[in-house]
């Protein structure tokens, strides 16, 4: 098991990893849409913190090596289902046409009053 970690995603809120890497897998920890040169959710709406939260998964991606294309799974938290159609699109351009399989919750609340938050896991391949 090795801890990976991005200084280009923001650090742990918490007892916990950015990422674990165990055998051929990456887990990597929901993102939530802290910009991490300010350490803060500066986005107001579902579709920015949307795209912050695809970047902060791109850069943890990035620091093991791997990209987008290496996902085979996501799972989305959103506070609201209604945003769904928002996010979608969004989701759907981050991923440049990859299609893993996913799962999308609605969930009461997200850490930091967040209006979405998306876990992956990865392939090395």
């Amino acid at each position: 098991m090795q801890i990976v970690t991005s200084p280009n995603a923001p650090a742990a809120i918490g007892p916990y990893s950015q990422a674990i890497r165990t055998g051929n897998l990456l887990f990597c920890s929901g993102q939530i849409p802290i910009n991490p040169s300010s350490g803060k959710i500066e986005a107001t709406d579902v579709e920015g913190q949307t795209r912050q939260v695809l970047k902060n998964i791109e850069a943890l991606l990035g620091s093991a090596g791997l990209g987008v294309h290496h996902v085979v799974k996501a799972t989305m938290f959103l506070q609201d289902m209604a945003d769904f159609p928002k996010v979608n699109p969004i989701y759907e351009a981050g991923f440049d046409g990859h299609k893993p399989a996913r799962s999308t919750i609605q969930v009461a609340k997200l850490p930091l009053g967040a209006l979405v938050e998306i876990e992956v896991i990865a392939e090395f391949v």
